[in-house]
């Protein structure tokens, strides 16, 4: 999968951008249900959130450009 660069909307409550609310990709805003993992590296913030869906991605936070990028994705198993 390639990176691709996504529109997120975050809460910033003790720093700025602290935790991602919502994210839009292309026509879809997606709702963020729950973070299931928060790690850090140097100058960027990881997150492993749980959408309304029921799909999960992978967020990065690039602190010094302010931007967010899509680095992993997995859809929920939908039984039909």
């Amino acid at each position: 999968m390639h990176e691709q660069i996504v529109r997120v909307e975050t809460y910033s409550g003790f720093k700025a951008d602290e935790r991602p609310l919502r994210l839009h990709l292309s026509e879809r805003t997606l709702e963020v249900a729950a973070i299931e993992d928060r790690w850090y590296s140097p100058g960027e913030t990881y997150f492993r959130v749980l959408t309304n869906d029921g799909d999960r991605y992978v967020l990065r936070h690039t602190e010094a450009q302010d931007r967010w990028t899509l680095t992993a994705y997995r859809a929920a198993i939908r039984l039909t």
